[in-house]
């Protein structure tokens, strides 16, 4: 295969969709003087960067007739590029497979993964400091530094990896700029990493079900038999339990190939 063939198995699209979905449903209540809870809000989580989100607040967008401006708190994220990850570096003649998910009589296989890191970044604009506190103080604490992620990179065979998430790092800045009446932002930044595997194409095969040896016995005379017949199916019965008997075992094909069955032998002399 040269490189351009066409395949596509949205492996980084996963790794930004899981990372995203860590923050998904960040709440935050407000208070009155007396403690009493007065308002609840989910933040909500958007893939931008921070210049982007900046530049509409500065524009004042008029989003709908009921949100004259974009409106805080809110969170961004987004992935800042690829770094190749030597420590975790695999032998590439090494396969990983398994059988197809759609297709029980095939066997599906993909070469060892290349180890990278993604670097994003999450942002955290807030008009106050203590909306900022409460939704930075609802992140960290799962972070000791790492956060294991579970990611299904293959789903045609069923592979699952597990990909840490790293916090490498907590920055606050505030934007407030000329006088008291314009609009200002608290940012909060939280740098991540989070290590990944990126997969080549998977191949497709068929799974073979039956195997038949013939092997000839060369004799100085004619006593016993000269030809052997072996044949190798797997055995299943109906109850499906395993067995080694094919004349008591389902019909070979209609076996798949993820069944707990025995390989029946049978063997014919001539």
């Amino acid at each position: 295969m040269s490189i351009g063939s066409s395949y596509y198995n949205g492996i980084l699209r996963k790794y930004v969709i899981a990372f995203g979905s860590l923050f998904d449903g960040i709440q935050i209540t407000r208070e009155n003087s007396s403690g009493t809870t007065i308002q609840s809000i989910t933040v909500p989580l958007a893939y931008a960067a921070k210049d982007k989100v900046m530049a509409r607040v500065d524009q004042n967008p008029v989003l709908d007739n009921q949100n004259p401006a974009i409106t805080f708190p809110r969170m961004s994220f987004e992935m800042l590029g690829l770094r190749y990850d030597t420590e975790r570096k695999v032998s590439s003649s090494i396969k990983v497979s398994g059988i197809s998910a759609t297709d029980v009589n095939k066997f599906r296989a993909a070469y060892s993964p290349v180890p990278y890191i993604i670097d994003f970044q999450l942002y955290v604009y807030v008009r106050n400091a203590e909306d900022g506190l409460k939704i930075v103080e609802q992140i960290i604490p799962y972070f000791k530094p790492d956060y294991g992620v579970t990611i299904k990179v293959l789903p045609s065979i069923g592979y699952k990896i597990d990909s840490p998430v790293t916090l490498t790092s907590v920055t606050s800045s505030d934007s407030y700029e000329g006088d008291f009446m314009t609009r200002k932002a608290l940012i909060w930044t939280l740098d991540f990493t989070m290590r990944a595997m990126l997969f080549g194409p998977v191949s497709s095969t068929a799974i073979i079900k039956e195997a038949t040896s013939n092997l000839f016995i060369a004799k100085t005379d004619q006593t016993g038999p000269t030809n052997i017949k072996i044949t190798l199916t797997p055995g299943l019965l109906a109850n499906g339990s395993p067995t080694t008997n094919s004349s008591a075992s389902i019909a070979y094909t209609s076996i798949s190939a993820n069944s707990t069955y025995g390989i029946a032998s049978d063997i014919v002399e001539n």
